[in-house]
């Protein structure tokens, strides 16, 4: 079998691809007499076909932010409002104090207004967090 069919099987049984598969250039000849599949595993196990290290798989620059280095202002590019999920922010923000009142719902809770109002009061951006819609319900603050 010649050198790419054996490389191409050799990358099957090792589960890398063609490119990491490194083929001793001495033994090149052995490699050419491989016939079957069964040829090939016998190279791997004997060190004469090999799978190579991955190499350059490093993210410096990744790695520096992540121990909060190159975050400062000359590396920011964007409005803060670009920068920052604000839709994120506010659907955590949103499902948290829905929650918080099918809760209160759910206990029985008397509700000054309406469910419903409060929930599309939610929806409208009414309430800062939690808090702000159980005072609401409990009718401390107007």
């Amino acid at each position: 079998m010649n050198a790419l069919k054996a490389r191409k099987v050799a990358a099957r049984l090792l589960k890398c691809g063609e490119s990491k598969v490194w083929i001793d250039p001495a033994q090149a000849t052995r490699v050419k007499e491989a016939i079957t599949k069964e040829d090939v595993r016998a190279m791997i196990a004997e060190r004469i076909i090999k799978k190579r290290r991955d190499e350059g798989k490093t993210n410096p620059v990744g790695a520096g932010r992540k121990k909060r280095g190159k975050t400062g202002p000359g590396k920011k590019r964007g409005t803060a409002k670009a920068r920052s999920q604000e839709r994120k922010k506010w659907i955590k923000n949103v499902r948290a104090q829905r929650k918080k009142l099918a809760e209160l719902r759910g206990k029985k809770v008397k509700f000054r207004v309406p469910y419903r109002k409060v929930y599309r009061m939610v929806k409208g951006g009414f309430f800062k967090g939690k808090k702000y819609v159980e005072a609401f319900v409990a009718g401390e603050k107007k």
